[in-house]
């Protein structure tokens, strides 16, 4: 490697031989602990990786988030979205207010619902099926990007049949993708701080491991900056690697940074809340380094990032922008620098200042289509 930056000799080696290999936990480790200047060759080395592996072009989809309850159970500590069932603020939308929010985003150009919400305590899996048929019934051409591994345990509990038994029926539902939704942090250490009434670890990689061999892919996604160590979100991003290994079922890797204004825990005096921007950029250099083409499309989340430090991660190993999304109160509850409504437009531009490619795709990343 050719650097104009001092670097040590442990870290040249990574880096160099992070060109034609997966790091080891080890090195990922490492990584996410520089300091300084030896930062800017580990974002030049993923970046670099990212153009090798996967090209210049920056995809993203014309989406749109109907979130049918802010009602939830579950009730987690960096949450600023779910309610009580008895707070005077509660949805549950109808039927007619989910196809009308469908219709809307369709006349956009949408292409996909991501389907998603608080979960409901006596929601079972025929409650989930009625969403998926409702909308796939008026919109058959729409993919459908739903619901958690959360509320897929809980329904299958509520209606008394097995995960594998559940993830069936909504495959025939209409269910074409799972978001990683519930994932945060895969350790128990850090679940039973921020998110104990949800499943434990193993019951998440249980379930989407089941839905992967079911033929439903997905999403991986990490949400951090709350109470994980960095040694933590190294050993998620482990736990979704082994699970790719296994499955090939996730279409794009997503590190979510945590909005902490709002939020629980945030609001009962928690301190030091949040990633800093150089541990973003980090976590997104690192995760291309460890998951080169295995995951090969890693995510800028622009909603929780905002435009700007969106277009600047992209140069850190990332080459997707998530979508358009068409609303997301759940991220708009956490406050969302930039707004959760994105027009193609501002897409574009952000990724022409790069002097990247634009391009539009589908839910699977199977078909794309320049954008000027």
């Amino acid at each position: 490697m050719n650097t104009r930056f001092s670097l040590s000799d442990k870290t040249r080696k990574i880096l160099d031989n992070a060109l034609d290999e997966a790091i080891s936990i080890e090195d990922a480790n490492y990584l996410m602990n520089l300091r300084g200047s030896e930062i800017f060759p580990l974002l030049e080395t993923a970046d670099y990786l990212r153009h090798e592996l996967v090209g210049d072009n920056v995809s993203f989809v014309n989406n749109c988030n109907i979130n049918f309850t802010n009602i939830c159970k579950v009730r987690c500590g960096f949450c600023a979205f779910g309610k009580d069932k008895d707070d005077p603020d509660i949805y549950i939308q109808s039927d007619e207010e989910i196809i009308e929010k469908g219709r809307i985003a369709v006349s956009k150009g949408a292409t996909e619902f991501t389907l998603m919400g608080g979960v409901l305590e006596d929601a079972d899996i025929d409650y989930y099926k009625h969403l998926l048929e409702l909308l796939k019934d008026e919109f058959p051409q729409i993919s459908i990007h739903g619901f958690s591994p959360t509320m897929i345990y809980d329904a299958c509990l509520n209606s008394n049949i097995s995960i594998k038994e559940g993830v069936k029926i909504l495959k025939k539902a209409g269910l074409d993708s799972l978001p990683g939704t519930a994932a945060e942090i895969l350790t128990d250490r850090t679940r039973s701080i921020v998110c104990p009434n949800k499943v434990s670890t193993q019951e998440w990689i249980d379930i989407v491991t089941e839905v992967h061999k079911q033929g439903i892919t997905g999403s991986a996604t990490m949400m951090y900056g709350h109470v994980e160590t960095v040694e933590e979100r190294v050993e998620t991003m482990r736990i979704l690697k082994e699970i790719q290994e296994e499955t090939h079922g996730f279409t794009e890797f997503i590190p979510m940074t945590f909005m902490p204004q709002f939020s629980p825990i945030f609001l009962k005096g928690q301190k030091d809340l949040g990633a800093t921007g150089i541990e973003d950029l980090k976590l997104y250099a690192t995760s291309r380094l460890m998951f080169r083409d295995l995951i090969p499309n890693i995510q800028v989340s622009w909603v929780k990032m905002g435009f700007r430090f969106a277009q600047i991660s992209l140069m850190a190993g990332a080459n997707d922008l998530g979508g358009t999304l068409g609303g997301d109160e759940l991220s708009e509850a956490s406050g969302a620098p930039d707004g959760v409504d994105a027009s193609i437009r501002d897409l574009i531009k952000l990724v022409n200042g790069l002097g990247r490619n634009p391009v539009q795709r589908n839910t699977f990343y199977t078909t794309f289509k320049s954008l000027d």
